[in-house]
């Protein structure tokens, strides 16, 4: 553990993070398992200058990315503890509170507009009060991105393609639950082990946004890139509740604000990015095609039926959800 690192999780416990101490400058310890250079670590220096800018002299910010912190279950048990204030959690989520999967079923999320609509509503109706019963804050909707599979084996057009072949997908459960039923064998890691998992024929490929493969510099280790557009998943800017709670009232405002101003900066940068991140992946010797949406989308449909059947209200978030397509 580096020096940095160090003073950051031990000075948490000197701080005085309540509205008594506004005068000192308020130390912020923000930790993702994101890699430099992915849209997660650049919309998390987004906000860190936003806050400085919002707030200069009182709050400094620090970004802590790769996984230095640790994975994303033991940053979200350390915000939720108060070692730590904010983490990025993003397939995770669904672990705190069943509601977030909503956003792990395939294919609903039709474009970044029609996200912005689920923000304005969904989110913060139903999404951000179910995960403050659990002891967390979300702050915004973050982009992550539209999902694509990579492997080594032969380019993904059906789910049938995927037969037997190992993929790497996030620690959630209805991850593994959807490639299982797309005829794959899932395989939950942490993304800072995936590079050398797919290095050493651990697993065959995984699924992951462009941005995310490209800072994870995965086109190294992988043959083809299959847009398939499977998912699109947000990241959650997240602070646990009690820590929350305690800053000083001006500084909560500036980081919801913050938030919220890193999140329109993130979609826009990702519309750019698909496109670039897509011509440069495939520059630097991927193979890519697009999948077939129907062939998927029909194999989607026992997921679509277990959200409905096992999270409260299901089938009314699904069809929320749907209904705010409209116009996209």
């Amino acid at each position: 553990m580096n020096m940095q690192i160090r003073h950051a999780i031990f000075g948490l416990a000197s701080l005085a993070i309540g509205a008594g101490a506004a005068q000192a400058e308020q130390e912020i310890i923000f930790g993702i398992s994101a890699a430099t250079g992915s849209t997660q670590q650049q919309t998390a220096a987004e906000f860190a200058r936003i806050m400085h800018e919002k707030l200069p002299g009182k709050v400094n910010v620090k970004v802590f990315d790769n996984s230095q912190l640790g994975k994303d279950e033991d940053m979200l048990q350390k915000v939720r503890l108060g070692t730590m204030h904010i983490t990025l959690p993003s397939s995770t989520m669904p672990e705190i509170a069943a509601e977030y999967a909503i956003f792990d079923l395939p294919f609903m999320v039709a474009d970044r507009a029609h996200l912005g609509r689920i923000d304005e509503t969904l989110f913060k109706d139903v999404l951000v009060p179910k995960a403050e019963e659990k002891g967390y804050i979300p702050l915004a909707v973050w982009e992550n991105g539209f999902r694509h599979i990579t492997n080594n084996a032969r380019p993904i057009n059906t789910p049938a393609d995927l037969n037997g072949l190992k993929i790497r997908t996030p620690n959630s459960s209805w991850r593994v639950a959807m490639f299982r039923e797309y005829g794959s064998n899932p395989t939950p890691m942490g993304f800072s082990e995936l590079f050398v998992a797919l290095q050493t024929g651990v697993v065959d490929g995984q699924e992951n946004p462009l941005s995310n493969i490209a800072g994870g510099k995965l086109n190294e280790v992988q043959k083809y890139l299959s847009m398939t557009n499977h998912v699109y998943t947000p990241a959650f800017p997240t602070m646990g509740k009690a820590v929350f709670e305690r800053l000083d009232p001006e500084i909560q405002q500036a980081l919801r604000e913050a938030a919220q101003e890193a999140a329109l900066w993130a979609r826009d940068r990702g519309e750019q990015d698909d496109i670039e991140l897509r011509d440069s992946l495939v520059a630097g010797g991927m193979e890519m095609n697009v999948a077939d949406r129907a062939a998927f989308v029909e194999a989607s449909k026992p997921l679509y039926e277990k959200f409905a059947s096992e999270v409260e209200n299901g089938q009314e978030m699904i069809d929320q959800v749907l209904s705010l397509a409209e116009g996209s």
